[in-house]
C-alpha cells in the first residue's frame, strides 16, 4: 500500500437525487423517483443518522432527452444546499456551481451566507461547463477546453481572495473577471473546501494548484490507485495536498447472483438516446471519460459499479481506501431505502474493518 499520511479514514457521502431520474440513465426502477426537496430532505436525515459525512448534488440546468429526459428536472443547488443545511446538524452539504452561469463575487456572497447558516459545513464543487445546449438556453458559448480550466482557475482565486482578504482590499483582473476593492461581509468562519470533478490533464494542474479535493472518474477499483498518485504527486510540486474521491454506483442484494440480475435489468433498460446524449456531452475535448462504454455510462452516468453482497461491497471499498480514495461518493438506485440500508449492513463492516471511524 502506497505511505498515504494523515488520514482519518474513508469519508462517506451520497451523490444525492436533486435532478429526476438519478442515479442510472435507465427506465428500470423499483421505487418512485426522488427529486423532490422532501423526498432529499428525508434522505439527508437519514444520511445523517447513518453515519454519512457529507452530500452532494448535481446542477443541470437542462434534461438529456430520451424517454427519461434524463436530470431534466432538477433542483438548483446553492438553495438546495441551504435548505437542507438548515434541517441538518452535522453533515457537510456542498453546492455544484456552473462557473458560465455564475459571477464569482455573487458566489462568494452566497457560500458566505450558508457556511454561517450552518457553522462551517458548507462546501462547493466549481465545475467548468460542458453542456453547449444548457448555456445555449442563456445565450453563452463555451471556451475552448484549455481557456474553460484558465477562467475556472480565476473564478477559484477570486472566491478565496474574497473570503481570506481583507474585506475592500481584494483586487484581480484577467480576461474573464475584473474585481476592484471586492468585499464579501460575512466572510466565512473558515474557508469552505473548493472541488473539481475533472480528469483532464487540465483539470488535474488546477486540482492540484487550487482545490481541496479531486472527485475521480474512475472505470475500476484498480485505476484508484495510479489516479489518486497522480494527484497527489502534482498537489505536492506545488506545496499542498490534497484528497481524493471517487463516485460508486453501490447495489447490493443477499446473494451476488440477485445483486448482478439487477445490474443487467438497469442495463437492458438503458435510455439509449438519453446515454447517447450525456456520453457526447462529457466527452467534447476533455478525453475525461474515453474508456467508459454506454453500458457504463447507463449503470450510474459513469460511476464506478460496486456490486455484490453487503460484505463484498464493503470489502470494495475498503480496496479504494487502501489505494488512495478518501472519499467514497455513493450512488444508489432506491436512494432512501438504500440509505438506511447502508447504515444498517454496510456501515458496521466498514468499522470492523477500521475503514470508518466509531463515528
Amino acid at each position: 500500500m502506497p505511505p498515504y499520511e494523515n488520514r482519518d479514514g474513508l469519508q462517506l457521502g451520497i451523490f444525492m437525487p436533486n435532478c429526476s431520474n438519478m442515479y442510472a440513465i435507465s427506465t428500470y426502477r423499483t421505487a418512485p423517483d426522488e427529486w423532490e426537496y422532501e423526498a432529499n430532505k428525508q434522505i439527508a436525515l437519514a444520511a445523517e443518522a447513518a453515519g454519512f459525512d457529507f452530500l452532494f448534488p448535481v446542477s443541470r440546468w437542462k434534461g438529456f432527452g430520451g424517454t427519461t429526459n434524463y436530470l431534466g428536472t432538477s433542483l438548483e443547488t446553492m438553495t438546495w444546499a441551504a435548505a437542507l443545511l438548515a434541517v441538518t446538524s452535522k453533515l457537510r452539504v456542498y453546492s455544484t456551481v456552473h462557473v458560465p452561469a455564475f459571477h464569482p463575487l455573487v458566489a462568494a456572497k452566497m457560500g458566505a451566507t450558508m457556511d454561517h447558516i450552518s457553522k462551517g459545513r458548507w462546501g462547493i464543487n466549481i465545475v467548468s461547463g460542458w453542456s453547449r445546449e444548457e448555456f445555449a438556453m442563456m445565450g453563452i458559448e463555451l471556451l475552448p477546453h484549455a481557456e474553460r480550466y484558465q477562467r475556472t482557475a480565476a473564478f477559484i482565486e477570486i472566491l478565496t481572495g474574497l473570503w481570506t482578504t481583507e474585506p475592500g482590499m481584494f483586487h484581480y483582473d484577467s480576461p474573464w473577471y475584473r474585481i476592484q476593492g471586492g468585499s464579501v461581509l460575512p466572510q466565512p468562519t473558515r474557508k469552505p473546501p473548493i472541488v473539481n470533478a475533472g480528469v483532464s490533464d487540465d483539470a488535474k494542474e488546477l486540482v492540484a494548484r487550487l482545490c481541496d479535493w479531486a472527485f475521480l472518474g474512475i472505470g475500476s477499483v484498480e485505476d484508484a490507485a495510479v489516479l489518486s498518485q497522480d494527484f497527489r504527486d502534482r498537489a505536492r510540486r506545488y506545496g499542498r495536498a490534497i484528497r481524493c474521491a471517487c463516485y460508486p454506483f453501490l447495489l447490493w442484494r443477499e446473494t451476488e447472483k440477485e445483486a448482478e440480475e439487477v445490474r443487467r435489468a438497469i442495463v437492458a433498460h438503458m435510455d439509449r438516446t438519453a446515454v447517447e446524449n450525456w456520453a457526447r456531452g462529457l466527452n467534447i475535448g476533455s478525453g475525461s471519460f474515453d474508456q467508459f462504454t454506454l453500458e457504463m455510462f447507463t449503470l450510474g452516468a459513469g460511476a464506478l459499479p460496486v456490486i455484490g453482497t453487503a460484505e463484498q461491497v464493503a470489502e470494495k471499498l475498503k480496496r479504494l481506501y487502501d489505494l488512495g480514495i478518501d472519499g467514497a461518493l455513493a450512488c444508489f438506485l432506491n436512494y432512501h431505502e438504500d440509505t438506511v440500508r447502508f447504515g444498517h449492513e454496510i456501515v458496521p463492516l466498514l468499522k470492523q474493518m477500521g475503514v470508518v471511524s466509531g463515528k
